[in-house]
């Protein structure tokens, strides 16, 4: 079986690697990640050309608006968002995005899904694990969701599956800020109060899949940016001099990048695996897959973000560098939506070890 990358899909990449580097630069990173207002880490008009490139919902049927592409395709372009760091709320949108084309009526997608799909509308997911006693009741509950402070539409997650949906302009929803390491995907506690919301019908049947697709995105945002570290700290071996020669060419960091990349390299064909057996295997190995893709990828990040920090030295620790960014974000992905070794035992378990 061929599992390399089509010319679309590498040329798919390479259109949204180019319209970051043209249009977040090392400066504009920076004045958004440093941001601390409410309101910060956010640029529209950073968001609107992402949806311009139709991004969003590519692997939604082409009847609901999508390109019918699958989940590589969009594992693809979280692949490459990672490796710039892109201060953009993808994941929780998409996943939001993809819970309505799933579970939702056809009045809600009606409604829902062409916004969603040219960004005009931003969307978080919050998974269950809220802040309250009866999870099962969305009037009184609260619940952390990434990206929520830009966010209008929330679809929030309940006990046995369930997903509520729920406007932020609605009376009884409050969005506060909450403070979070990585900058570029800002955290807000969305609490609802006797607020109106919808139900998607259909929820506790997708469930399951929605969680590996948040892991598998999670993966793929892992690998680019570890991918991404171990360039940073290549091209820092080989401009920065001690003892008249690029520390390249010292033994000790040879060592040290040639353990980061054949750490990272190889780990690529296992987010590519998860994102295809999401479409192609049975539901245990998918679930199974996204669960170590997962876990691997984040450990791997943090590692290799780490290293990338250590071969930098002292201006590794500075604020000026991106280097700080990357491992931010790697934090991120390890924490979120369960640590590493949750998952190994979740893959342990379905594959019945």
């Amino acid at each position: 079986m061929n599992f390399l990358l089509s010319s679309e899909q590498h040329e798919m990449q390479r259109a949204v690697e180019r319209y970051f580097d043209e249009s977040l630069d090392t400066v504009a990173l920076h004045k958004l990640f440093d941001d601390e207002s409410d309101s910060g880490g956010h640029d529209p008009k950073l968001w609107s050309g992402l949806a311009e490139l139709g991004v969003l919902g590519i692997n939604l049927p082409e009847e609901q608006g999508g390109l019918g592409l699958e989940m590589i395709d969009l594992a693809l372009i979280a692949e490459t968002l990672g490796s710039r760091a892109a201060p953009v709320p993808f994941i929780g949108h998409v996943l939001a995005t993809l819970a309505i084309a799933w579970a939702g009526s056809d009045t809600q997608r009606a409604r829902w899904l062409p916004p969603l799909l040219d960004g005009s509308v931003i969307a978080a997911v919050g998974f269950a694990g809220n802040e309250n006693e009866n999870e099962n009741d969305p009037k009184a509950a609260s619940w952390t969701v990434p990206g929520a402070p830009h966010a209008q539409l929330f679809v929030l997650g309940l006990k046995d599956g369930q997903l509520a949906l729920v406007e932020r302009d609605d009376q009884g929803v409050a969005v506060a800020s909450r403070a979070s390491t990585d900058r570029t995907r800002r955290l807000g506690v969305v609490t609802l109060d006797h607020a109106p919301h919808e139900t998607l019908p259909d929820a506790s049947a997708h469930a399951d899949r929605l969680r590996d697709a948040a892991l598998i995105l999670l993966a793929a945002d892992a690998f680019g940016g570890a991918t991404r570290c171990h360039e940073m700290a290549v091209a820092y071996a080989r401009e920065r001099e001690q003892f008249g020669q690029p520390i390249g060419q010292f033994q000790a960091v040879k060592h040290q990048l040639a353990d980061m990349v054949v750490a990272v390299e190889p780990a690529r064909g296992l987010h590519w695996y998860a994102a295809h057996a999401f479409d192609h295997r049975e539901r245990d190995e998918a679930a199974r897959m996204a669960a170590l893709a997962k876990a691997h990828l984040a450990d791997l990040y943090v590692s290799t973000a780490r290293r990338c920090v250590e071969i930098h030295g002292g201006m590794g620790y500075t604020w000026e560098l991106d280097v700080h960014i990357f491992l931010r974000r790697a934090m991120f992905d390890h924490a979120w939506m369960g640590s590493p070794a949750h998952h190994r035992a979740r893959a342990a378990d379905l594959a019945g070890w």
